[in-house]
Formats: C-alpha cells, sequence, structure tokens
C-alpha cells in the first residue's frame, strides 16, 4: 500500500498523521515500516546527532527484556505496560511467559496504531490484553475494566515506565504522576522505569531537537530519574546507564554518547509491615 493509502486509513481512525508519534518514531529508528516521513524526520535528526545505527533504542529494549526477566524470576506473573510502543523483539509477554507460562501483561500506549498492530499480533495470545490510554490520566488508566479485571490487584505487579516518562513537561509533574501509578501497586510489586539523560552535549542538543519537532523529549539529570523511585527499594546497582544495568554481554568501553543516552533502574515496593 503506497504511503499516502495508508494515511488516508489511519486518518479516517483518526489518527493525526501530521505529527511524530513517540511510538513511530521508535520503529523508525529500528528500521521498522510502521511509522510516516514526519516519524522518519525526527529518527533521522536523533541519528544525525546521535550516530549509533539505532544502538540506543537496541540498548532501551535490551533493558526492558533484562528487567521483566529479572521481575519474572522473582516471581511476578502480572505486568502493566504502559506506553509499550509498537510491537517488536522482545515483547514483555515474549520475555516474561518463558520465565513463567501464563504470566499476564496488560500493554497501554495511546497511539491508535500501536493498538491496532497489537491486538493483530495478539489476537492468540489469550494472556494479554491492549488498550487506548495516555499516562497523564492515570485513574482512567487503573481504574479501566481491562486493567482491574485482568490483573489480579492483591498480587504483586511489575509496572513498565520504558521510555516513557522523558515525554512529559515539567509543568506537567511527572514525579507526582508516577507516585500515583507507584501507590496504588500492591506491597511487593516493581517499577521498571527508563528515561533520557543529560549526561553528554549531545543528548542535550537531542532534547532541543526533540522539542522543536515533537513537542516533547526532556532530558534529565540522573539525579532527578532516581528521584521517580523515592519510596522504593532499588534493585543493584541502582539508577545507571542501562547499558550496565544487569547486562548479558561486555558493556562497551568507554561510554559513549549512545551508551550514556538512556538511564534506568528497577525499584521494588516493600512488604506491608
Amino acid at each position: 500500500m503506497a504511503e499516502h493509502e495508508a494515511v488516508s486509513e489511519w486518518e479516517r481512525l483518526g489518527v493525526d498523521t501530521s505529527k511524530p508519534s513517540v511510538a513511530r518514531v521508535y520503529d523508525a529508528i529500528l528500521g521498522g515500516k510502521d511509522n510516516f516521513a514526519v516519524d522518519r524526520a525526527v529518527a533521522a535528526k536523533r541519528l544525525e546527532l546521535i550516530p549509533d545505527g539505532g544502538q540506543g533504542a537496541r540498548i532501551s529494549r535490551g533493558f526492558l527484556a533484562r528487567g521483566v526477566a529479572h521481575m519474572a524470576r522473582a516471581g511476578i506473573t502480572q505486568f502493566l505496560d504502559i506506553g509499550s510502543g509498537l510491537p517488536t523483539a522482545q515483547n514483555t509477554h515474549q520475555v516474561a511467559q518463558a520465565v513463567s507460562p501464563g504470566a499476564r501483561v496488560v500493554y497501554v500506549d495511546h497511539d491508535a496504531i500501536v493498538l491496532a498492530h497489537a491486538r493483530a499480533l495478539l489476537t492468540e495470545t489469550p494472556d494479554t490484553r491492549v488498550m487506548l490510554g495516555d499516562f497523564r490520566a492515570p485513574a482512567e488508566i487503573l481504574d479501566s475494566a481491562t486493567v482491574q479485571e485482568f490483573l489480579d490487584w492483591s498480587r504483586p505487579i511489575g509496572l513498565l515506565l520504558v521510555g516513557l516518562v522523558h515525554h512529559i513537561a515539567d509543568a506537567e509533574d511527572p514525579a507526582a504522576l508516577v507516585r500515583t501509578y507507584v501507590d496504588r501497586l500492591p506491597a511487593g510489586s516493581y517499577l521498571l522505569l527508563s528515561h533520557f539523560s543529560d549526561a553528554s552535549a549531545e543528548a542535550r542538543a537531542l532534547e532541543q531537537a526533540f522539542q522543536q519537532m515533537m513537542g516533547s523529549g526532556r532530558m534529565r539529570s540522573p539525579k532527578e530519574i532516581e528521584g521517580f523511585f523515592d519510596g522504593l527499594e532499588l534493585v543493584d546497582p541502582g539508577v545507571v546507564p542501562v547499558v550496565s544495568w544487569h547486562p548479558d554481554q561486555a558493556v562497551p568501553e568507554p561510554s559513549t554518547p549512545s551508551t550514556l543516552l538512556v538511564y534506568g533502574g528497577l525499584g521494588r515496593r516493600a512488604q506491608a509491615g
């Protein structure tokens, strides 16, 4: 299908194809096909400023997989993945179910294209659900029938906010939003979070480009990122460049703008009492 025909189809479904989507930009960086010219322009700028051939996106995906596997090995059998993006390799349910068959996952994204593609992919996966939702409206997500009925809120849950919170502006109080979700989690639950860091000059230039082209994309300091885990028990090694979080292969040395771009960690909500 020609792109203009695809655009018309999505526009009929209410998708604004004139504005870049975080999920589609990520897809473009990874060389996917579920994106439009406006998304590819942002991806090209990202690769111009940090020319790593998409390594940073793959590093982030590896962090997600290792974090989910860690939670699954710790006994977590249900996950809430907000800002999940377009399906790609090492999806949350695939990683979790490889460790714990039957693990349940609810995927949430605000992009209708993500919803359509994810539902098509997951038609034969009974232990997953997909829903539209905006992270900035926690009650609409947490109190939805999908989340309340599909997940057992009497048992621990793994909450994923991977590559999401840096698209929330300071004025929207991202720390308060994260706390709202964490405060609703049962004791013994986990938060897996990653975030763009301002640890390099290239990252700070990328922040300007993202703001101009997407209207979002905020680099924050490692200390600010660690603040999103306030009240949680951080799993070693704490909040670090995600390439260094429980790596499954040698960590590249020396550090580069690509390996410093994203920091993240895993925090556990203590058992009551």
